[in-house]
C-alpha cells in the first residue's frame, strides 16, 4: 500500500483542505492519506482553536485515513525546523510521496531553487548573516539573500508563505528523505493571510477570525466548512464554552513573566538577544495579549517569532529540551479508517520505532512535554473540565 502524507494544522478543517486531500489522492495514485497534524499548539506560535482531537476527527471524516500527531516540540518551530520534523516522522512511516499546497503549483521551481541553494549556500549564508547583522527579519533577511541568487519572484516568489513552507519541505526531503517524492497543488481562490471569506473557499485565518468575532459559527463560515467540522467546532464549544485563542491565556503568561526571574525567561527556548528584558518590561504596561505583541514587536523579530516564545512561556519549555535535530523517536497516531487500519497493520513490521496510540504506558522526554503543553492548552477551559478533556491523551485513537 503506498501512501501520501500531507503536513497539516487544520485550525479549523475547510473546504479548500478537502480540496487538498481529494487532489493529492489524485496526484499520487497512493491508497492511503496520511495527514501529519501539529497538536494543540501551532507553527506560528498560536492555541489551536479547538483541540487535535477534535479537529483529527473532522479530517478523518473529510478524507484522511490516518491522523499522526507532529509532536509539539517540532511543531512549534520556524519553518525550516517543523518541515525536517514532520518529513522525518512521514518517511518512518513509510510515505511514498508528500503533497503540499502552494501558491507556486509546480514542483520544478521548487526544485530548482533547491539546487541553486545547494549550489551557492555558502553565498546564501553570508549574504543571510550580513541582512541579519543589518537589522532585518529572518524572513525578509532570507527573501533578500535568495534573490541575490536568482531566485526571485519570477521563477519561485520566496515571500509567500505557502511556497516558504513548501520549500522547507522540498528541502527536508532531500537532505533526510530522498525516497519521498514531493508534489505541490496550487492554492484555491484565497491567500493563506486572507481575513475576510469570499466564498465557499476560505483561509482558515478567515473563519477563525469570524467565529471569535461573533462567538457563533454563521453562514458564512458554515458555508467555508464541510459538515463534519461545523459539528466539531460545536461539539467541542458545547463541552468547553470557549474557542481557545491568545486573549483567553493574557492573564496567565502575564502573571508567569511578572513573576519569572530574568534568569528563568532568559532559559526558555527561544528567549535570545536580551529579548527577556523587553518581554517582561512590557508586562507591566499591557493590557491585552494584542496589545503586549505590539509592545515588543521590532524590525527584528517577527511576529511569529514572538508568539512562538509566548507558547514556550506557557509550557515552560526550556533551552534544553530542544529535541528538534533528532530523529523522531515514535510515531503517535490520532486516529485512523478502516483503509488507515490496513495501512498499519501492513507496514508496522518495516516502521523501525514504536507506533503509539495514547501517551500512557510510555516514559519518553518528548512525551512529557507534550503533556505539560496539552495541561497548558486546556488551562483556560473551567476547572472540573480540564482532567476529563486530558483524558483523551490517554485513551485509544479515533476509529471511524
Amino acid at each position: 500500500m503506498d501512501a501520501c502524507g500531507l503536513i497539516v494544522e487544520y485550525n479549523p478543517f475547510h473546504n479548500g483542505h478537502q480540496y487538498h486531500i481529494s487532489q493529492a489522492r489524485k496526484a499520487s495514485q497512493s491508497t492511503c492519506i496520511i495527514a501529519i497534524m501539529s497538536g494543540n499548539f501551532l507553527q506560528r506560535g498560536e492555541p489551536a482553536i479547538i483541540d487535535k482531537f477534535h479537529r483529527a476527527k473532522a479530517a478523518l471524516n473529510g478524507g484522511a485515513d490516518i491522523v499522526i500527531e507532529l509532536p509539539y516540540t517540532f511543531a512549534v518551530q520556524n519553518s525550516d525546523r517543523f518541515a525536517t520534523g514532520a518529513i522525518k516522522t512521514l518517511h518512518k512511516f513509510g510515505v511514498t510521496s508528500v503533497c503540499f499546497g502552494s501558491e507556486s503549483g509546480s514542483i520544478d521551481p521548487f526544485l530548482y531553487a533547491y539546487k541553486t541553494l545547494k549550489t551557492s549556500n555558502h553565498v546564501f549564508e553570508k549574504i543571510l548573516k550580513d541582512n541579519l547583522s543589518g537589522g532585518l527579519s529572518f524572513p525578509d533577511a532570507a527573501t533578500a539573500a535568495y534573490g541575490t541568487l536568482g531566485l526571485t519572484e519570477e521563477n519561485l516568489d520566496l515571500s509567500k508563505p505557502n511556497n516558504i513552507l513548501g520549500f522547507s519541505y522540498v528541502k527536508a526531503i532531500q537532505e533526510y528523505a530522498s525516497s519521498i517524492t514531493p508534489l505541490t497543488i496550487q492554492r484555491k481562490n484565497n491567500d493563506f493571510h486572507d481575513e475576510s471569506i469570499k466564498g465557499s473557499i476560505a483561509s482558515a485565518t478567515s473563519i477563525r477570525k469570524q467565529m471569535l468575532h461573533s462567538e457563533s459559527i454563521d453562514t458564512s463560515v458554515q458555508n467555508a466548512i464541510p459538515p463534519e467540522t461545523f459539528k466539531q467546532l460545536q461539539s467541542y464549544k458545547e463541552k468547553t464554552s470557549i474557542w481557545h485563542d491568545f486573549e483567553k491565556y493574557f492573564p496567565f503568561l502575564r502573571y508567569r513573566v511578572l513573576t519569572m526571574s530574568i534568569k528563568e525567561l532568559q532559559n526558555i527556548q527561544g528567549v535570545v538577544e536580551g529579548l527577556e528584558f523587553r518581554i517582561q518590561q512590557t508586562a507591566n504596561d499591557a493590557t491585552t495579549f494584542l496589545d503586549w505583541m505590539r509592545k515588543i514587536k521590532t524590525k527584528r523579530y517577527t511576529w511569529t517569532r514572538i508568539q512562538r516564545i509566548f507558547i514556550h512561556i506557557l509550557t515552560n519549555t526550556k533551552k534544553d529540551e530542544n529535541y528538534v535535530d533528532c530523529s523522531p523517536s515514535y510515531i503517535r497516531i490520532l486516529g485512523m479508517n478502516k483503509q488507515g487500519q490496513q495501512y498499519v497493520n501492513h507496514h508496522k513490521k518495516n516502521i523501525d520505532v514504536p507506533i503509539i496510540t495514547s501517551i500512557a504506558n510510555m516514559n519518553h522526554s518528548i512525551l512529557s512535554i507534550e503533556e505539560r503543553a496539552t495541561k497548558a492548552y486546556y488551562s483556560v477551559i473551567p476547572a472540573h473540565l480540564q482532567r476529563k478533556m486530558f483524558k483523551q491523551e490517554l485513551q485509544p485513537p479515533i476509529i471511524i
